[in-house]
């Protein structure tokens, strides 16, 4: 019996988790009453760094918000990767690249990555045991380079960390801590599907270590394979404007073919198809095309990814003196996703390559314009990345005047080889020739050019035959396809190299205690380089033109930390002291910046600790912002002159610089409704456009600046053994922001609020109001600033002698998160609270039981409602709304979203662990929204998409 298959992998969890909660039951019905067990864990009196600081301590409650996630929090829950596991706390935005993003190109697509406080990806620095983690060109850190098998702990600095790391450091920082001096072996395996039957999860590893007083070693290999699911196999992704509105946003630009001319024998003009299994060379089989006959473009796209990662981590150390040790590590790892979209949607006159008036398939005896979908073959993008990263050096303590002090010098390198394989776009050069001419040799088979000069090579092709109808010329052809459709390869590199010399200890200093400082230097120096297929780059593809990125830069930096005790064991003032680090970065392509830090760590009495802190940061132009290549794509925008969905619907300022033609551009046409691909009016929003539009670099470019504070406590009453309570508030103001102008911005700017200058970047038909072309580049612009509360609540205590209890709450509430696109007075500031993946809350709440042998964990994620703009498709439950940024805008604003998720263990006498549970086990489905956040569909790409069952295995040796 294959598990794998028809559900069978379900069904079998499916039973496993009744069996499990059934003795969970019984258990809770039979547990004893009596006096809390002791569950407070033994101090640990050795010194350690926590993140965030590079001075080592004995108390790890640091003036700074830390989020420690433990290996058993990871092991209690059905998710295998870091991503997975990251994307999951409150603190955590929306992911930058979701796997439902079917539509998204370039060099990042493939990696998973990590936002705190939904600011961007990357504003959130990426550790592995302190050093760096390998970005793209973009500046992107994927964590899923990281096997989970050999992952001790993550530690989630959720304040700013320039001062101490340097760039990149502003919302905060993950590091990951792998496992140190394991002793023994260790192997798992987990296996996973939806109720469905499809997005099948496979995860295998295993671990070996040994340690004794002179070193250590360790071996962690994984495989993880996580299969695609499609759009059509879901009820909110199987149409383009969701279950409720099947009928609408199907694309104009069909499987079946279509041409502008007279359909049958002096028909009128028209857009002409083909009738059913009728001859596509007699022109009274063809009719006017209907709506039922467009392309439903999500039945062949991908809501989910699929990927594969192999991964190889090996750790060492070994005393080479006394108090002199050598450490190195070394990591591997492959990863391979897929991701299809409907075939490509071919507009003959794009590329000016009619179907020939000499082709033999041609019905009218003319050039013919046309539009032909290759649904035959769609379009998917194969990414793979190799890392291969290393580390080495040495780390050794002495006594200074009887105080201890530590030191570490070492190299890390890091390389990333990535290959992108891309399929389903057209050979413009081979297309060409096959609509030419083409004649019915004496053979019965149609050949390109003529009797007298045929083309060797060529397939002929008939763009007219629709998909499903056997014919010559038809697309489905084997020898056709394999002319049409080649492989497109893009290749890049980064790499990355770092040295580091640090030193820790303390002196005496104050009556309170002895002072702690840290100091460090490091050099390091990134290189990277993302080179499109010579197809791309020459535009002889449909695929979206692209050029080269390739540069380089270095940086030098030094600093300086304190860490300051004033007061101890005085009343209200059990313990006060202040942290305070500067780091000083020279780059060698805009000069240097200095960024400070000052923490305060306050106990006035000893069950309250009160914290705070002010910190400087800066984020430096990535490889891709100074030195990329343009690249063009098909953007999804509401144009604000559209009077259906539009800001000109509702502010009557706005609908006349349209119809005036404001800023040099052309005047919209009345009543103007958006026009999507194939020219076709938009059916939802965002919608996309027919044209691609152009996109560059900036190399004068400057960095990011920011200031973060925070402020925040812990209460911890003695009364209450194992409890604890925290409340942190944070605020981040970044300027000079680096940001990829956007299409809405430059068009709001331009008709919303006035901005001539913004008119500009665009060009409008003046007989259609279509934007026909953009231009929109990097650029330092405006300002980002958000601020919010996180609330975290810790409790375990003990029922009886064997019931074990542990439970967590953790809220995240954003007070806000507005932009301002540039320094322009008349431009308003955007609030994104509440918009497109924002939320304005999101809480955790975990229960973790265990008796014995037998475990339960149940966690609860909860997300606030979102808003988007009214159009047509949506429930309209806002209609008077009154925008600050559109004025008059009708908005409509869904629910919360809960989902749930159960885990059942076993801890076998063998060692062995057994673990059956299911994420989102209510099979809750979030709200359809037609602003698509996240994702190529009307679903918040964040959400889960169903219910999923797993079941895990792990043996210790």
């Amino acid at each position: 019996m294959n598990l794998l298959k028809d559900g069978g992998l379900t069904a079998a969890i499916r039973i496993a988790i009744a069996t499990g909660a059934l003795f969970t039951a019984e258990s809770l019905l039979a547990q004893d009453t009596g006096a809390p067990v002791d569950t407070a864990s033994a101090k640990n009196l050795e010194a350690v760094t926590v993140t965030g600081s590079r001075i080592p301590r004995v108390d790890i409650e640091t003036a700074q918000p830390v989020l420690t996630i433990s290996r058993t929090q990871i092991e209690n829950q059905g998710f295998t990767s870091v991503a997975d596991i990251m994307q999951n706390l409150t603190e955590v935005g929306s992911p930058p690249v979701s796997r439902a993003q079917a539509l998204l190109s370039g060099e990042d697509v493939g990696g998973y990555y990590v936002d705190l406080r939904n600011i961007g990806a990357n504003r959130t620095l990426v550790l592995v045991n302190g050093k760096r983690l390998g970005a793209n060109t973009t500046g992107l850190q994927d964590l899923d380079q990281i096997p989970v098998s050999a992952i001790e702990r993550i530690e989630v600095l959720k304040d700013g960390g320039s001062s101490i790391y340097g760039s990149d450091a502003i919302a905060g920082v993950v590091n990951i801590i792998t496992r140190n001096r394991f002793t023994g072996a260790e192997a798992s395996a987990y296996v996973g599907e939806y109720d469905q039957g499809d997005g099948t999860a496979q995860k295998y590893d295993f671990t070996l270590g040994t340690a004794n007083e002179r070193g250590s070693l360790m071996l962690s290999a994984q495989y993880a394979k996580d299969g695609p699911v499609l759009a059509r196999d879901r009820n909110f992704s199987a149409y383009p404007a969701g279950p409720n509105h099947p009928a609408d946003g199907w694309s104009a630009i069909s499987q079946n073919g279509s041409f502008t001319g007279p359909c049958g024998a002096g028909g009128a003009t028209a857009s002409c198809t083909l009738g059913k299994g009728l001859d596509p060379r007699n022109i009274t089989n063809y009719h006017p095309i209907t709506p039922a006959e467009y392309a439903n473009t999500n039945q062949q796209m991908t809501l989910q990814t699929g990927s594969q990662r192999t991964s190889l981590f090996v750790a060492g150390e070994y005393k080479v003196l006394e108090d002199v040790t050598f450490k190195s590590d070394f990591l591997y790892n492959k990863r391979s996703t897929t991701q299809q979209s409907a075939g490509y949607p071919y507009q003959s006159a794009a590329f000016n390559t009619p179907l020939s008036a000499l082709s033999y398939f041609n019905p009218l005896g003319k050039n013919i314009s046309f539009a032909r979908r290759g649904w035959e073959v769609p379009r998917t993008t194969d990414s793979e990345l190799e890392t291969y990263r290393w580390t080495a050096g040495f780390n050794g303590a002495f006594e200074w005047g009887q105080h201890p002090w530590t030191w570490d010098v070492g190299a890390m390198t890091n390389r990333n080889n990535m290959l992108k394989i891309g399929h389903g776009d057209f050979n413009l050069v081979n297309t060409a020739a096959a609509l030419g001419p083409s004649f019915l040799g004496s053979d019965g088979q149609v050949h390109c050019g003529t009797a007298k000069t045929p083309i060797n090579g060529c397939v002929p092709w008939n763009p007219l035959l629709p998909y499903g109808q056997a014919g010559a010329g038809s697309l489905a052809d084997a020898d056709l396809q394999a002319y049409l459709f080649p492989d497109y390869h893009d290749t890049g590199r980064t790499t990355t190299t770092d040295y580091t010399a640090n030193i820790a200890g303390t002196f005496p200093g104050l009556p309170a205690g002895d002072v702690g400082v840290a100091a460090g230097v490091e050099h390091r120096q990134d290189s990277g380089s993302f080179v499109p297929d010579a197809f791309r780059q020459s535009g002889l593809s449909s695929g979206l033109a692209s050029t080269v990125t390739k540069g380089r830069y270095t940086v030098d930096e030094a600093y300086l930390e304190f860490d300051v005790p004033l007061l101890k064991d005085m009343t209200m003032a059990r313990e006060l002291s202040i942290d305070v680090a500067s780091r000083y970065s020279h780059y060698d392509n805009f000069g240097g910046t200095t960024n400070s830090k000052a923490s305060i760590k306050w106990k006035p009495i000893d069950d309250l600790l009160v914290r705070a802190s002010w910190a400087q940061g800066f984020r430096a132009p990535t490889i891709a912002d100074l030195y990329g290549g343009t690249s063009s794509s098909f953007e999804s925008y509401t144009d604000p002159c559209d009077t259906h969905s539009g800001a000109a619907k509702g502010n009557p300022e706005v609908a006349a610089r349209c119809a005036a033609g404001f800023g040099g551009q052309a005047s919209t046409p009345v009543n103007y409704v958006q026009l999507g691909q194939g020219l076709k009016p938009c059916a939802t929003y965002p919608c996309a456009t027919n044209y691609p539009f152009i996109s560059g670099s900036n190399p004068n470019l400057t960095p990011e600046t920011a200031t973060t504070r925070t402020l925040g406590l812990i209460y911890s009453p003695h009364q209450i053994e194992g409890f604890d309570v925290s409340l942190d508030w944070y605020k981040i103001d970044i300027k000079n922001v680096i940001a990829q102008d956007e299409v809405q911005d430059i068009l709001d700017d331009c008709y919303v609020a006035g901005i001539t200058s913004r008119c500009t970047n665009f060009v409008r038909d003046p007989s259609s109001g279509v934007i026909t072309n953009m231009l929109y580049g990097i650029t330092n612009k405006g300002w980002q600033k958000t601020a919010g509360y996180d609330f975290g609540a810790n409790y375990r205590f003990g029922v009886g002698s064997m019931d074990k209890f542990v439970l967590r709450w953790n809220t995240t509430y954003v007070d806000y998160n507005d932009i301002k696109a540039d320094d322009n007075p008349a431009t308003i500031v955007q609030p994104l609270t509440g918009y497109r993946g924002n939320f304005r809350t999101r809480s955790n709440l975990t229960v973790d039981w265990s008796r014995g042998i037998f475990g339960m964990t149940w966690t609860t994620r909860y997300y606030s409602g979102m808003t988007e703009r009214c159009s047509y498709l949506a429930e309209c439950n806002d209609p008077a709304h009154i925008d600050p940024f559109n004025g008059a805008q009708a908005q409509r604003h869904t629910g919360s979203t809960t989902f749930n998720d159960v885990q059942f263990r076993w801890n076998m006498p063998w060692k062995g662990v057994v673990s059956v549970g299911a994420n989102n086990v209510f099979n809750k489905q979030g709200p359809t929204m037609y602003s698509k956040p996240n994702s190529s569909f009307v679903y918040y790409g964040g959400f889960d998409i169903g219910r999923f069952f797993y079941v895990k295995y792990t043996q210790r040796f």
